[in-house]
């Protein structure tokens, strides 16, 4: 197993490589304010109190999921809220939990609008056609892998939040920390010790190749598995 930077560079994927370590670190980011803006409209100002309405990703990643991301390549966020001021209570947890997750689709399909729409206007034979299509499909695949992930009810993930905000025992379970390692565990059992995990990513990115040949086909567009890796295929 060797390092994932490093098989990037290794076969040349520089583009590959700045694309995910972009949209990774903008996703996240983003994911997180949507959290922080809904909890201020429930009436909860903790992200502001703690100065977490910024666009720094450091501040809402933290040290240790940076430095996994710098490992691995994968991270995450967090966004600190206090359930109690909300105005509409359990329901205004489902708000604020379901944020994130929402936005990362509205990422996916803003990209996906613009990545339709660059295959069509773009000249293939422009030295930035592949280069941005490739730019762009990573903030497809990436948020629509990231919107699923979340809203699956295992702690501490979205999912297990808004399912806590149908049920007073369900919060009860979710709140308990033995949960939340329980969680984890069973989380990170899922995703690296089984196929599962490449399963539901691999289902995702061709989703997402699905949506955008679809669109592109009103268009007369190429397919983007062939803009995508046409130098593979010759």
């Amino acid at each position: 197993m060797t390092w994932w930077v490093h098989d990037f560079v290794q076969n040349e994927r520089y583009i590959e490589l700045v694309s995910w370590i972009f949209w990774v670190l903008l996703s996240i980011t983003l994911h997180e304010l949507a959290h922080g803006w809904v909890a201020m409209w429930q009436g909860d100002d903790t992200p502001k109190l703690l100065n977490r309405l910024t666009m720094n990703p450091i501040v809402h990643m933290g040290g240790q999921s940076l430095l996994i991301f710098a490992i691995c390549g994968i991270a995450w966020g967090a966004m600190p809220v206090n359930p109690s001021r909300f105005r509409d209570g359990r329901k205004g947890d489902i708000y604020v939990s379901a944020a994130g997750p929402a936005m990362n689709l509205l990422i996916g399909f803003v990209c996906t609008i613009l990545l339709v729409l660059w295959l069509w206007l773009c000249p293939e034979d422009s030295v930035a056609y592949r280069p941005a299509a490739v730019f762009l499909f990573h903030g497809v695949g990436l948020n629509f892998i990231l919107a699923p992930l979340n809203l699956l009810p295992i702690p501490p993930l979205d999912g297990s939040r808004i399912l806590a905000g149908f049920s007073r025992k369900a919060d009860e379970f979710f709140s308990n920390p033995q949960a939340m390692i329980f969680g984890m565990m069973v989380f990170i059992a899922i995703f690296f010790l089984t196929p599962i995990g490449g399963i539901l990513i691999g289902t995702a990115w061709a989703g997402a190749m699905l949506i955008i040949d679809v669109l592109g086909l009103f268009l007369g567009n190429p397919s983007i598995f062939e803009v995508l890796y046409a130098e593979q295929m010759l």
